[in-house]
């Protein structure tokens, strides 16, 4: 059992957890249909699980959220950037841009693009990251990030916040002090799903039982609760 995953199914919470193309676990020729095709692929999966429960019944179209983390992370901007599905997203050290991450992440990471994205090209990398196309980004997003993660450095999510708040979308940021990529200490993961659990709850306009955490909201004057 998943205690994350528990964490949100105790607290009232429906979740779909995804393994998208290219996740490990299926074999070779799963893990490669990724190649070339990171923010889409991943992206057209999560999009896809999400349509299937609303086709189902299992799920309301106006409260599907997206949360991830590292690569998940820029799962979860893409999907906020270049699709309309989802209501709210959490990024945890997520990628905004990719030319930033083959440039300034550690050694063993700076050719992790060249097989899931494509050799470095300017144009594609830019294409293909939340950043640049921040302007598309309508819904609220949650960003965590520790202030000592070198796969992920801080000013890819300072990138972020900062493009969405000053275009007025709900945005929240959350540092935590020492921690690198991924979170290890107790104190920050119990933070992490408390300071999360308060976001959702906000957009969806309740009140959480227990668990709730102090939480900044820019621009939340423009949230549409519930």
């Amino acid at each position: 059992l998943n205690p994350r995953l528990q964490y949100w199914t105790s607290r009232g919470f429906a979740v779909l957890d995804v393994n998208y193309r290219g996740s490990t676990g299926y074999g070779r020729d799963y893990r490669r249909k990724l190649d070339g095709a990171w923010g889409i692929k991943d992206v057209d999966d999560c999009v896809y699980g999400a349509r299937s429960l609303v086709a189902d019944g299992k799920a309301d179209p106006q409260r599907l959220f997206i949360m991830g983390g590292s690569a998940g992370g820029y799962t979860v901007l893409c999907a906020l950037a270049f699709t309309d599905v989802f209501s709210g997203g959490i990024s945890s050290y997520g990628i905004g841009d990719l030319a930033v991450l083959v440039n300034d992440t550690h050694k063993f990471e700076a050719r992790y693009a060249d097989r899931l994205v494509g050799p470095y090209d300017a144009a594609l990398y830019r294409n293909r990251s939340p950043l640049f196309a921040a302007h598309d980004i309508s819904a609220p997003v949650l960003f965590f990030q520790g202030t000592e993660d070198k796969v992920v450095p801080p000013n890819q999510t300072e990138d972020m916040v900062d493009a969405l708040q000053s275009r007025g979308i709900p945005v929240a940021y959350v540092s935590m002090d020492g921690e690198g990529h991924g979170f290890r200490r107790s104190d920050s993961i119990e933070r992490m799903l408390n300071s999360s659990l308060t976001f959702l709850c906000r957009l969806c306009g309740c009140v959480p039982a227990d668990g709730a955490a102090e939480l900044e909201i820019f621009n939340d004057e423009h949230l549409d609760s519930g």
